[in-house]
């Protein structure tokens, strides 16, 4: 062989060098150290973590002070919080007084309208009374529902419609129209009376329109005695002026026609086929002779007397309510 095939790659003193450190250093380093494996070690249970340490503090404790006063020291005391009852309380006191007061009102006044009726149905079965030229107005009173004949001519020319008036589902009038009495055989004045004829529909309001309705010469009516309406205070007031009247105010008509203050309701009853034809020639239909007064006074006892033992089954609840857990609080006797 020749002496060029034998012959090294020669390196570079530098280079030669750093390989010789870095041989001698990993040699004289330590092997890495292996965390321990357990055999019954589960494999996604977590390395351990190593252990530190926090510094103590330094801060006092409250017992450190010798003028600490603790709880036990000063035992506590359970209250009551949020119980107390303001102006809500008394007006709910107030509620069951006040129901209790009207519904034994409304028990007097249940008393009170069925003797009414009652004597009024009593008036209502006696035979018709002819009415005295001369009625006095405060005697009316006791006559109420009681039945009258007069005689007399009707004064179309003053008469007075009432109204609006509904009746079957229709709307309409109510006719007032003044009788005029003749003279009795004791030489009397003239008289006239306020007669409520009954109801008309509106589309024959107009005296043109319903001639059959207006009789002339002397008529017989047969009613009865009513008391003078009261108005409401949803009802506006009459307009003379403009001939509407919203509601029958007798001793206002009376006055306008001249007439005694005495208001007599014509009674009839028509039967079907008759009202119809009564009803289309615009002839006024009477209401039947019966009392109508409402008593629904058993209802308002029943009411007012329900909700006085509502509210008082209330206000007992209120007051005497077992306090709970919620309500309750710790509260000290000395300001800490």
């Amino acid at each position: 062989m020749s002496s060029r095939a034998l012959r090294l790659p020669r390196r570079p003193i530098a280079r030669q060098i750093h390989h010789s450190l870095s041989v001698s250093h990993s040699l004289s380093r330590p092997p890495p150290v292996r965390p321990p494996v357990y055999p019954f070690a589960s494999a996604s249970a977590s390395p351990c973590r190593p252990f530190t340490s926090s510094p103590r503090l330094t801060n006092r404790q409250p017992g450190d002070d010798p003028t600490f006063s603790s709880i036990v020291d000063t035992p506590p005391e359970l209250v009551r919080v949020n119980r107390r009852h303001g102006p809500g309380l008394i007006i709910l006191a107030l509620i069951p007084l006040t129901a209790l007061v009207l519904g034994t009102w409304q028990v007097q006044r249940l008393a009170w309208k069925t003797d009414l009726i009652a004597r009024s149905e009593d008036r209502l079965v006696q035979p018709p009374l002819p009415l005295p030229p001369r009625v006095d107005a405060d005697a009316i009173a006791d006559f109420d529902y009681r039945r009258v004949v007069a005689r007399g001519r009707y004064r179309h020319d003053q008469e007075m419609l009432v109204g609006p008036r509904m009746r079957d589902g229709e709307d309409g009038f109510m006719v007032v129209t003044p009788l005029e009495r003749d003279p009795d055989t004791r030489g009397n004045n003239t008289t006239t009376v306020l007669v409520n004829r009954g109801w008309v529909s509106r589309k024959l309001r107009r005296q043109a329109d319903r001639r059959e309705g207006l009789p002339t010469g002397e008529v017989v009516v047969e009613g009865l005695l009513r008391e003078p309406w009261k108005k409401n205070m949803f009802t506006p007031e009459n307009r003379p002026d403009k001939g509407e009247f919203y509601f029958p105010d007798v001793a206002q008509m009376a006055g306008l026609v001249g007439s005694q203050a005495v208001w007599i309701e014509q009674t009839m009853e028509p039967g079907l086929m008759q009202a119809l034809e009564m009803t289309s020639k615009g002839i006024p239909i009477g209401r039947p002779a019966e009392v109508n007064l409402r008593n629904n006074h058993a209802q308002y006892i029943f009411t007012w007397y329900g909700l006085a033992l509502a509210t008082s089954i209330m206000f007992y609840m209120v007051v005497k309510k077992p306090s709970t857990d919620l309500s309750r609080r710790i509260r000290m006797s000395k300001n800490w």
